[in-house]
């Protein structure tokens, strides 16, 4: 009786993973890689890009992948910027290097690179959504003369306030070698995941509307083990390094714009009220009637605030230039 209940046992968790594994299969075949590719130390990385001209780069947040910037990017490039958004490693169809603490300051390294890669040597318009708040900031103080201005949207860039500023339980047990390899490998596609996917994405959208289809390819994507794992590892390395360089953002003197939706439920607003006190220079928009999804739903309005960036670095060119 013993035997039949382990051999019972045995069977439906290798039945379980055999599921999983062809869901991600699955999953990957109806959402392919939408853009290019190219190898950063060995790590390769998928991006989006559109345009000719002085280049954007968009980086997403903790959701999803480049996708959340494609209508940007098509905007963008049809008011004559090269577009870039990048997979961060671990996400979308990017690699990420296992074994390896990949820190918002990591990320910020490998997306430099990769642009150096690209043959970009112009400085950049460096924009942030959410999470990637603080790696956008952490990009601007290790190559300040490479960055024409930084945009944060809804940007997360201090441990105080920080929605697992102490880490969260999920993050915790996903990211141990066994227990967390198990979560990933045979949980994943189940009811109780997919129920997890559709309320994460109706929390991040409030009170917006989410999307048709977005919570189908972020179950699809977004719910794979490597995608997931990265989501929680970046959860947990963000409030250590956001509280040490939060101290070096008065350092940042190139034109800045922080945007942030007067909706926004994730107490965002006081980070960018903080950082415009930290950067006085800096522009603060505080848009009405919006929630935290801006890449997603209002690519108008990143662009307005990028075209602020761009009209204060062609009046700074004009007055060092004032005969062009």
């Amino acid at each position: 009786m013993a035997a039949s209940i382990i051999l019972i046992v045995i069977v439906s968790i290798g039945l379980l993973f055999i599921y999983n594994q062809w869901q991600f299969k699955k999953a990957e075949k109806s959402y392919q890689p939408a853009g290019k590719f190219i190898t950063v130390d060995g790590i390769k990385l998928h991006f989006i890009t559109e345009g000719n001209g002085p280049p954007i780069v968009f980086l997403h947040g903790g959701i999803l992948s480049s996708s959340d910037f494609k209508e940007t990017v098509k905007m963008a490039a049809q008011q004559g910027y090269q577009a870039l958004a990048f997979d961060r490693p671990g996400y979308g169809y990017s690699e990420r290097e296992k074994n390896r603490k990949i820190s918002p300051i990591t990320q910020a390294t490998i997306i430099h690179k990769a642009l150096k890669e690209l043959g970009i040597d112009q400085p950049i318009i460096l924009v942030g959504h959410s999470w990637s708040g603080t790696m956008t900031l952490s990009y601007a103080l290790q190559f300040p003369s490479e960055v024409a201005g930084i945009v944060t949207l809804a940007g997360a860039m201090y441990k105080e306030g920080y929605a697992a500023e102490n880490g969260d339980l999920l993050s915790k047990v996903v990211t141990k070698p066994i227990i967390g390899s198990i979560i990933l490998n045979m949980l994943l596609k189940t009811p109780l995941s997919k129920g997890m996917a559709y309320s994460m994405v109706k929390e991040t959208f409030a009170p917006e509307q989410v999307p048709e289809d977005y919570t189908k390819e972020l179950y699809a994507i977004g719910f794979r083990p490597g995608h997931f794992r990265a989501n929680r590892e970046d959860v947990l390395m963000f409030p250590e390094t956001s509280k040490n360089l939060s101290k070096r953002y008065k350092e940042i003197t190139v034109p800045v714009v922080i945007v942030v939706g007067e909706d926004d439920p994730f107490g965002v607003i006081d980070h960018a009220r903080r950082l415009k006190e930290d950067i006085p220079h800096a522009v603060l928009n505080i848009i009405p009637n919006i929630g935290h999804m801006i890449p997603e739903l209002h690519p108008r309005i990143v662009m307005d605030n990028v075209n602020i960036i761009s009209r204060k670095i062609n009046k700074s060119y004009n007055i060092l230039n004032p005969k062009e």
